[in-house]
Formats: C-alpha cells, structure tokens, sequence
C-alpha cells in the first residue's frame, strides 16, 4: 500500500515539475499608461493562461533607451516591445533589433498598418486632430481654419521636442499638398505657440487660456464625456496617426509566447479591449469606442516610416526655426 501511495505521490510531483516546465514567461516594455498595459496583460493572461507576463513601463523614449542600453550591455530583458510609433519601431528594425513574425491575424488589416517583413504591427490608431473650446466664436474644419485671422493668438500645439506624436504629425502635415512648411509658418505668424505634449493643450483649451489646439483624439473625447467644455474635431484634410506597434525582439529567448502575445493584441479579442479602452481598433470590421464618429468618415494621412526616420533630425530643425523653441 505504501509502495502505491509512494507512486502515486512521485507521479504527482513529477506531474507538477513537467506543468511547472512547461510555463511560458514574457517580459514585456511599454510606453502604455500604468492601467492600459495592466489590463492588456490581465486579458492576454486570461486568454493563455499557460504564459506569465511581467511589464515595465516608461515613455516611448525612456523604455527604448533602456533597451538600448541593456543590448549595448549585451543583457537585453525584454521579449516584446509595445511603444507609440512605427516611426521609432523602423529605426529599431533598421538596426536589426527585431525578429519578424507574420502573424496569421494580420489578414484582417490594411497593409499600411504593419511591416511588410512581420518587423512590427499597429495595434490602434491614436490620430491627432483639433480640439477647441465649445465657447469659441469659430468652429473650425480642417486645418487651415487654425491659421485664420479668427484664430490669431488663439492656437496651442505639442512641440515635437516633446511629444512624438507631435512630430509625427508635423512630418505628416508638411507632406501634404497645400500644407507643408509654409502652414507651420503661418500658424507661427498667427500667434500660434507649441510646447510640452498634448496634456498641456488639452488642459490650455479646456480652461479656456487658448481656444484651439492640436491634441491626440482620446484625450479630447474622454474630456468631453467627463463634462469638460470641449469639441474634437477630425480635420476634413485628414489626419495624421501613431498606431501604438508591438514587436518581438530579436534577441528573445522566449519566441513562442511573444508571438502568442502579438496574435492577441492583433485578435478580434485584443482589439475589442483596445477599443474599450477608448482607442480607435486598427484591425477591420472592429466597432469604435463612444463619442467617435463612423471609422469610414475618418481620413488617415500616410505616413513614410523609413523616410520620418531619416529626416527627423532636419524636421527637428526646422519646426524650431519656425516657433523659436529650443
């Protein structure tokens, strides 16, 4: 009887050891807010209950410059990296940090929002558009409206020396016809300022300091549903979008269980909660969160990464010629 009981005891424990063994674990660096990047790994967890994620969290520019500095250390953490922009993405897959993955999910998106190599993936859309005090004499539409003699002194925009979503959006507007530098120029002649991120606009505008800005569209829309005093508008023009990509690291030691964390987020299920969390889906046929006007109404601007890239230096540059920022 011993003896069975002893076998059934080591058969147990070996059990436990072989599910123990078989536990997959992540480590993942996001630019996220704290609450944002919990819920996605509660759910990620919840759907492979099989893999345990530990997050770090910093700003796009702090959590790569971390990485950065543990793959020059030769030690990186990180398995998969989920941060702002393709732009910053592009330049990690130009250095060859980045393992491609084609995902199986990636039939439901538009070709535009993901590496054509598997390097990376967009998993929302965050675009920037107007926002304007709802005591404001003008109502504006698209982009020019800011740069009206109605507007003069009235208008406050995220520096690019600050937020990356505001460069992207000014290398994004300056491509396109009957914008271009010349209306950065003469937003600047109009009294315009550009400083901090978009925190600071959205609570310029909502106190009513400035009547108009520009500012990414959940802080505006979360804003107005609070109560705040403010409208979101989607320029007619179209507007320009950062689309919060995730990748793997090429130097993971866990490939199996990082794509399985890249095919949830890219999953009807991972872009449902990204839409819960108030962000516009990137995947197809995903609906939209509340206040967000019809996904087919919304005209996104492209964006060339590899060139946002190389000419980011310059377009530094010149945006602080115009506004005198340093």
């Amino acid at each position: 009887m011993k003896t069975i009981i002893s076998a059934v005891a080591a058969a147990a424990i070996a059990g436990l050891l072989s599910t123990a063994a078989q536990a997959e674990s992540l480590i993942l660096y996001t630019s996220q807010p704290n609450e944002d990047a919990q819920a996605t790994v509660d759910a990620f967890e919840a759907a492979n209950p099989g893999v345990e994620v530990e997050w770090v969290r910093e700003g796009t520019t702090k959590i790569v410059a971390k990485l950065m500095a543990e793959i020059e250390a030769g030690n990186p953490a990180a398995d998969v990296l989920l941060i702002a922009d393709t732009v910053t993405m592009e330049r990690l897959k130009e250095a060859g940090h980045l393992m491609p993955y084609k995902s199986p999910e990636a039939a439901a998106y538009d070709a535009a929002l993901f590496d054509a190599d598997g390097a990376y993936y967009s998993t929302k859309m965050i675009t920037t558009g107007i926002i304007y005090n709802a005591a404001a004499a003008m109502k504006p539409t698209g982009w020019q409206d800011l740069a009206k003699p109605e507007a003069k002194g009235l208008v406050t925009m995220p520096s690019p020396l600050t937020s990356g979503a505001a460069l992207i959006h000014a290398q994004t507007l300056t491509e396109i016809d009957g914008l271009g530098w010349d209306y950065y120029r003469a937003l600047a002649e109009n009294g315009a300022t550009a400083a901090g991120g978009n925190g600071g606009v959205l609570k310029a505008v909502a106190t009513g300091e400035k009547a108009y800005g520009m500012v990414v569209d959940f802080m505006a829309i979360r804003e107005k549903a609070k109560g705040a005093p403010v409208e979101f508008v989607f320029p007619a023009e179209g507007v320009s979008a950062v689309t919060e990509p995730v990748a793997i690291l090429k130097t993971t030691k866990n490939a199996e269980a990082a794509k399985k964390f890249v095919d949830f987020l890219l999953s009807k299920e991972g872009q449902k909660l990204a839409s819960k969390m108030g962000y516009i889906p990137a995947r197809n046929g995903v609906a939209l969160p509340q206040g967000f006007p019809a996904r087919e109404t919304i005209k996104v601007l492209p964006v060339d990464a590899a060139a946002a890239v190389k000419n980011a230096e310059a377009d530094l540059k010149t945006f602080s010629g115009v506004f005198g920022t340093n």
